[in-house]
């Protein structure tokens, strides 16, 4: 059976289109079998973690792209750099932890929420963005077409949901309700 065919029962998608650079640098570098071994499936699982990140990208939806080191902390001197490594950490995704952002617009709550998600997304999480407009809309549209349910359901199953603008548009009573409902679901499915 030759290599490509193996290479595609496998599904090894990635691997490929290194193989000859990964032979010829295993030659020069006279690796053994078992570092030769590595470094191959190493590099099918580098791709694959990539097509995860641009994929998890593309789900979450976010705005625009910027990473925490994109983040000028320099900017905002009032943010707490102790802090945002500590949130770079992830710990409170792990635990289920809501995490709030406050503060006048301009202040960069929104690219510090869509770097986290960045990272929450490399680190293999599933994350979804939403402005509160757009969250409200589909909710009480979701809640005329009867799938109010499905809907909440949609927006717990991400280990991080986002919610931007919070705060800043006026709610009534029932579009409040709404919102407290998926707050409601989300602590009820991770166990609080």
């Amino acid at each position: 059976m030759q290599l490509s065919e193996l290479c595609s029962k496998l599904k090894f998608d990635h691997l490929p289109a290194q193989l000859d650079t990964l032979c010829e640098q295993a030659a020069k570098r006279e690796l053994n079998y078992r570092e030769f071994l590595g470094q191959v499936l190493g590099a099918e699982w580098q791709g694959r973690r990539l097509q995860g990140v641009e994929r998890g990208l593309r789900l979450a939806r976010f705005p625009y792209i910027k990473t925490l080191e994109q983040f000028d902390l320099g900017f905002q001197p009032s943010i707490d750099r102790k802090l945002v490594r500590e949130l770079a950490g992830l710990g409170f995704v792990e635990r289920g932890d809501n995490l709030l952002l406050l503060g006048p617009p301009g202040t960069g709550k929104t690219m510090l929420a869509v770097a986290l998600g960045i990272k929450a997304i490399e680190a293999g999480h599933r994350v979804l963005f939403l402005t509160l407009e757009t969250l409200i809309t589909r909710l009480r549209r979701a809640q005329a077409e009867n799938r109010l349910e499905w809907q909440l359901q949609q927006w717990v199953a991400p280990k991080l949901l986002i919610v931007d603008e919070l705060g800043y548009l006026p709610m009534s009573r029932e579009e409040a309700n709404l919102f407290f409902r998926l707050v409601e679901q989300t602590i009820e499915d991770r166990g609080g």
